[in-house]
């Protein structure tokens, strides 16, 4: 385990997470709130917990104040303030990514909440990624059954295509 493998594993985290959006740019606003009894809710109500959890876990490892949760629903089409946000959180993650070491990967930089005290840097960079993984599965079925045409978001694949 090394900081440049975790550099190359969000490097394909974030390529899905633009597949993800560039997907949800072609939905209706009616599908893009549609009400889902799974999960977190609709698509939109996913995508927001996908980038308001992975700003404050990046946050917290980096030792910086989350931004500001975008609310849970809304009226208006906000996708240009999510992919904003996102966008955002991946400019914080790439740096911190960028300047992370080796021994830095077995330190435990979370002070609060308390809970989070005892995590590792490398057990909160795989969480994030893992748990993006399994809601991105999420959003691919719903995508697909409003018919979009989608992709297998499958690690190898993507190490396939970036060889």
């Amino acid at each position: 385990m090394n900081a440049e493998a975790f550099r190359h594993f969000y490097n394909y985290h974030f390529a899905e997470n633009r597949k993800i959006l560039e997907h949800v740019a072609a939905l209706t606003f009616e599908q893009f709130t549609q009400k889902a009894d799974y999960s977190r809710g609709s698509i939109r109500e996913q995508l927001v917990h996908l980038v308001d959890v992975e700003d404050v876990w990046i946050s917290e490892l980096r030792g910086a104040q989350p931004s500001e949760p975008l609310p849970e629903t809304t009226e208006v089409d906000d996708r240009d303030a999510i992919r904003s946000l996102w966008d955002s959180v991946e400019r914080n993650t790439r740096a911190y990514l960028a300047n992370l070491q080796g021994d830095q990967l077995f330190s435990k930089p979370i002070t609060d909440p308390e809970e989070d005290k005892d995590l590792i840097v490398w057990q909160v960079l795989l969480h994030v990624v893992n748990h993006a993984t399994d809601h991105r599965a999420q959003l691919l079925r719903a995508l697909h059954d409003l018919g979009v045409d989608t992709k297998s978001q499958d690690y190898i694949f993507y190490v396939y295509e970036n060889q």
